[in-house]
């Protein structure tokens, strides 16, 4: 049982890994996003119409297709990343919102088709027709990829969230607010937040406010607590980008009333929906309990729309729920941010200490990896890598040859192979390796070099 329970937190921390690697590159597109829409909007701080027309685009095509494209190259490398944004772009149009689960879907995916694709075809095509293999590969794959996410996981994801937003429903009409938060804050992560806010509770809390003066509904969705505490809990325990990125992202949330700049820190760590939902369902109750409500829904959700929104005599117990669900949420999350930052570091030390070592060298005496680069990665570096590999194939050295762009050289690359215009180019995209340059790809004494030197162990 114990070696189960140890495989599971493996994969699971595997997995978030991954998550965050499809999200952390694409933080400063998020905060770009939040600040246009905090300052622009119609109840923004500094309400502009023609400024404010970014904000649908960006939230729909920009930062999905840029999660599908890093996604993808996670899997395919530069590869992976183009197709991965053309199937992104199916799963975009086959909805109608923001599509972050279908990018995180369709992008690993296509990465992950296209670097098959790639070791099928492996040394089977012909010197010369490299180029026009690599684009029609990524042309026809990328128009399939993209027909099926348009057509199946682009309705899969709408009707997942579609149960969601009906068990909002249910709980709402059967009194059990607290409960609620188990279905308001997985939505709001997916984007629904919007949807739910104005769609289901806003209408409910109108009719309240006719009867009673004010409303408990507009704070269910609306409290930046549980968001709150899980970035102050990235700014107190985590490392490196993350940290740095998050006391931006507080004020974005807290006081601009953005609450989807802090999904992306859920979604990189998937157990702290376990967090916002706690600190949600607490910060409902804190309401209940001492009679929170406000006049109307606050847009956006900052805590001084909150302050606004709240009646007279009635600013205490809003402060409080908010309180609550802050000090909840930083609470639960802080085990789950401390775990994951304490792996980060381990593991970024190590690659540090390997880096570091790796630069000492000047020539590596066991190569598993070369690498031939050119500026774009497709043309002459294609032709180069494929000749070369046929001409080591009789040595049976289990060596991987492939071709790259001089700026995206895998970090595990041995020896890199490049125009000796691009020798501080690949120096920089890859350090740790030793670097060969040449004036032809095809015919050049240091490729012939290197392979007498391969040829000689």
């Amino acid at each position: 049982m114990s070696n189960t329970k140890l495989k599971t937190n493996d994969t699971m921390q595997r997995f978030g890994k991954f998550l965050s690697g499809m999200v952390m590159p694409n933080i400063g597109a998020f905060i770009a996003w939040g600040l246009i829409t905090a300052l622009f909007i119609p109840t923004g701080w500094l309400p502009n119409e023609s400024l404010s027309s970014l904000v649908d685009p960006m939230i729909k095509y920009l930062l999905p297709l840029l999660i599908g494209y890093t996604g993808g190259k996670m899997v395919g490398g530069l590869r992976g990343g183009v197709i991965g944004a053309v199937a992104t772009m199916g799963v975009i149009v086959g909805a109608d919102m923001p599509m972050f689960i279908g990018a995180m879907i369709m992008g690993p995916l296509a990465g992950f088709v296209i670097k098959k694709f790639d070791k099928a075809i492996d040394g089977k095509v012909p010197a010369g027709f490299e180029m026009l293999v690599n684009n029609f590969s990524i042309g026809i794959l990328g128009m399939v990829l993209a027909i099926l996410a348009f057509l199946a996981i682009g309705p899969v994801v709408v009707a997942i969230t579609g149960i969601l937003k009906v068990g909002v429903e249910f709980i709402v009409g059967k009194g059990l607010l607290p409960l609620i938060s188990i279905f308001i804050e997985p939505a709001k992560i997916l984007f629904l937040n919007n949807a739910v806010n104005h769609g289901i509770l806003g209408p409910i809390g109108i009719e309240q406010v006719q009867e009673t003066g004010k409303s408990i509904m507009f704070l269910l969705e609306a409290n930046p607590g549980p968001g709150f505490g899980i970035i102050l809990a990235y700014w107190m325990f985590s490392k490196g980008s993350v940290k740095q990125s998050a006391p931006g992202a507080a004020i974005i949330h807290f006081l601009g009333g953005i609450h989807e700049i802090y999904f992306p820190y859920v979604l990189m760590n998937p157990a702290l929906i376990l967090a916002v939902i706690a600190g949600g369902a607490s910060g409902v109750f804190t309401f209940s309990i001492l009679g929170a409500g406000l006049v109307a829904t606050p847009s956006p959700g900052s805590i001084f729309a909150l302050m606004t929104m709240a009646p007279k005599g009635g600013l205490f117990p809003v402060l409080a729920g908010v309180l609550v669900a802050t000090v909840v949420s930083f609470l639960v999350a802080s085990p789950f941010v401390k775990k994951a930052s304490k792996n980060s570091k381990d593991e970024d030390l190590e690659v540090a200490k390997a880096q570091i070592k790796d630069m000492k060298v000047t020539v590596k005496s066991n190569v598993s990896k070369i690498i031939f680069a050119c500026d774009a990665g497709m043309g002459s570096s294609a032709m180069g890598a494929s000749k070369f590999k046929n001409k080591i194939k009789d040595l049976n050295l289990g060596i991987e040859v492939k071709h790259a762009s001089v700026d995206d050289i895998d970090k595990d690359t041995d020896i890199v192979v490049t125009h000796v215009t691009l020798i501080e180019r690949a120096r920089k995209s890859c350090p740790s390796a030793e670097i060969i340059g040449i004036q032809n790809f095809l015919t050049d004494n240091n490729i012939q070099e290197l392979y007498n030197r391969l040829a000689s162990k």
